[in-house]
């Protein structure tokens, strides 16, 4: 597969994720914020199979994609990228680190949509997208886009449902927030990543110099 097609492929992914977004946004707002059925019957799920032990599960990943955490955890990936000499990777995480929570965070306020009662973590009424969700989501689509390594795919997926398991498990979202995360995550992750490597490609073009035919010999065609 060329650049140009894993940037388009990028692309397309995240107008599809941004898409869906929308029209789940719009599925709940027009059922006035509440929990849509899927939501009442996962929660009461959760409920159900709560016991202390997996409480204290599903709060390691809440606590590593928590602000401090995946301010610890991300430090540490843009570091050992720039180690690596992958200088643009880092700025391109950090970039999509910044604008997930910049968005997600801004759309929790405004939405204002209500947690769980029961919920054992947060409760202030900024439930709707899960920003736990939507990082965790960025940083593994980034990671897996500039590695290119399939168990980096693996891994990471597994994580995001460890992420959005964690948060449901906890009664801090419902199940429809966490899919909202994902999706953002998804979304801005392709396009900062789309957006960085046309950049970077118009950079190498514009620095790589063009041969100049005028100084080139011409051939004479007269024979001797």
């Amino acid at each position: 597969m060329t650049e140009v097609q894993r940037g388009t492929g990028a692309i397309v992914v995240g107008v599809a994720a941004t898409l869906a977004f929308v029209v789940l946004r719009a599925v709940v707002a027009l059922g006035g914020h509440e929990p849509l059925a899927i939501d009442v019957w996962w929660h009461d799920l959760m409920v159900a199979l709560t016991s202390d032990i997996w409480v204290v599960v599903a709060w390691v990943p809440a606590v590593v994609g928590g602000t401090i955490g995946m301010i610890v955890v991300g430090a540490l990936l843009i570091a050992a990228l720039i180690w690596r000499g992958r200088r643009w990777d880092a700025a391109t995480l950090a970039i999509a680190m910044v604008a997930v929570v910049g968005i997600g965070a801004t759309m929790a306020a405004v939405i204002g949509r209500t947690r769980p009662a029961d919920s054992l973590a947060e409760s202030v009424a900024t439930s709707f997208p899960s920003g736990h969700t939507a990082v965790a989501t960025t940083v593994v689509v980034l990671l897996a886009l500039v590695l290119r390594r399939r168990w980096v795919w693996v891994v990471g997926i597994v994580w995001v449902l460890l992420m959005m398991w964690s948060r449901t498990y906890l009664h801090a979202h419902w199940l429809s927030d966490v899919v909202a995360g994902m999706l953002e995550g998804v979304a801005v992750a392709t396009f900062v990543w789309a957006c960085m490597e046309a950049i970077r490609a118009r950079r190498l073009a514009s620095a790589t110099p063009t041969p100049d035919i005028s100084e080139e010999p011409i051939e004479s065609t007269v024979n001797p």
